[in-house]
């Protein structure tokens, strides 16, 4: 009977405890009266005065645009601090390290099992590892790997249901972990040996309310000659070594990256674990942290992990997390209040336009390009408004666009990455292809909402350590 109830409350506790937080159902009947109060206003104005109204609602999506754009560039100045924070020096006590929980979820990954052995048995760790793969019950290809290579470490199986998601295999294994700290890694990542020790340091040195530190993601194929593995790489350089940090020097509200997010372990059980129904579980908690009076920080320590190398893979990857960016922004906007009180007013902002600005520039993209090349096309009935929807157009396409190709080229900088700068030139193009994903995720989160599409990984032999840096 222990199996039934465990999991019931990995995929239900939640949404019992704090529904409000669950994204089990997408959006509430307030949010789909003010979205219909926003829209049929603007369509309204739109039909009975088509030039003005095109004008107007050009000019907001190119300013919408552009601020978003802006909002990064900050990100990058106040992130681009290479100090490092004293607490994070690996404490030189290793007989005192306390017992440190690695959740590894898996499915369909029998062929990484060789590597999540060799990975795990680099990490530098002399305190009490307590590993767990998680693995479906019905995953038998992965189970009977795991059995085959008689691996030392504890495996858990959860019992097949819906939703098929990665946090509710890691709400099944919560009860079982037995560390202070817990760590969720990827089938296919790589961190740096010391990375546990740095986590237990800056936990123990820093203010007892960060309930978790994010570690910076990125590739040990980045230098791959494939173009989406290049301008992958330059997307996770900018993001995990510049603007993250710039979100936690400024206290805004951190949505974590799916892997290395180290948590005080009590802190993940009083906030119920993750949202089942959420598929990008790990930006959800990290506001959620925050909402519950935890703070989110950076750690400055690198996990590898696998660029995916086929357009397929990489779709259906990037559709993922658009689709739970849309999740996460209905569900925390669900009392705009409370994330004010929460956060404060400078949290709130960065909220908007660092989760819900992150999927609107997206959609917004292709918008400005064909409002752009239909005042080339066709000739309007109102001058002012043609000049103004392609002023408005352009600005938008070549200020923000610019700025974008403009950080991801200096988004390597920090790791020495200098030749894949160039490709940051190619990032309106780029642009265009996060464009198509977050249009196919939104119609997901209409069709589907729960859906996990799954990324393949182990397509690239994972690296020496020397090899990645």
């Amino acid at each position: 009977m222990l199996g039934p109830r465990l999991l019931a409350q990995a995929t239900f506790g939640l949404e019992r405890k704090q529904p409000q937080f669950s994204a089990r159902h997408v959006i509430t009947r307030a949010q789909a009266c003010w979205g219909l109060g926003l829209l049929v206003p603007v369509l309204m104005l739109v039909v009975l005065r088509p030039g003005s109204g095109s004008a107007l609602l050009t000019a907001a999506v190119a300013v919408g645009y552009i601020a978003n754009a802006v909002f990064r560039a900050w990100l990058f100045w106040v992130g681009s601090d290479l100090e490092k924070a004293p607490g994070e020096h690996p404490s030189d006590c290793d007989a005192d390290l306390p017992v440190y929980t690695i959740l590894i979820p898996l499915y369909r990954e029998a062929n990484l099992i060789p590597q999540i052995a060799e990975a795990l048995a680099a990490i530098d760790y002399p305190g009490d590892l307590d590993v767990k793969l998680v693995t479906e019950a019905d995953d038998f290809e992965t189970v009977a790997a795991i059995e085959a290579a008689a691996l030392p470490w504890e495996c858990l199986h959860v019992p097949a249901s819906e939703p098929r998601t990665k946090p509710k295999a890691c709400n099944y294994a919560l009860p079982f972990a037995r560390g202070e700290f817990l760590v969720i890694y990827d089938a296919e990542d790589r961190p740096e040996p010391d990375q546990l020790k740095k986590a237990v340091a800056a936990f123990r040195n820093g203010p007892p309310d960060v309930a978790c530190l994010q570690a910076r993601l990125n590739f040990f194929n980045a230098k791959e000659t494939r173009f989406l593995t290049r301008m992958f790489a330059l997307d996770y350089g900018l993001w995990f070594d510049y603007l993250l940090p710039g979100l936690d020097r400024l206290q805004i509200p951190m949505p974590l990256g799916g892997t290395s997010n180290h948590f005080r372990t009590a802190a993940l059980r009083a906030i119920h674990g993750w949202d089942p129904f959420n598929v990008t579980e790990d930006a959800d908690i990290g506001i959620r942290l925050a909402q519950r009076g935890f703070r989110v920080k950076t750690l400055d320590s690198t996990t590898y992990e696998e660029a995916t190398t086929r357009f397929g893979n990489w779709l259906r990857q990037r559709t993922r997390w658009m689709k739970g960016y849309m999740q996460t922004w209905l569900v925390h906007m669900r009392d705009p209040a409370a994330l004010v009180r929460n956060a404060g007013w400078g949290g709130f902002l960065g909220f908007q336009l660092f989760v819900g600005g992150t999927v609107l520039s997206a959609l917004l993209n292709p918008i400005l390009w064909l409002t752009f090349m239909a005042t080339i096309l066709f000739v309007p009935g109102s001058a002012a408004a043609h000049a103004t929807m392609e002023t408005m157009s352009v600005a938008g396409i070549v200020l923000g666009n610019a700025l974008f190709a403009y950080l991801a080229m200096l988004g390597p900088y920090r790791r020495g990455w200098l030749e894949l700068s160039p490709y940051g030139l190619l990032v309106p193009f780029y642009w265009l292809l996060i464009s198509v994903a977050a249009y196919r995720g939104l119609w997901q989160l209409v069709r589907n909402p729960w859906h996990w599409e799954k990324t393949a990984h182990g397509l690239t032999r994972m690296q020496p350590a020397a090899h990645v840096r």
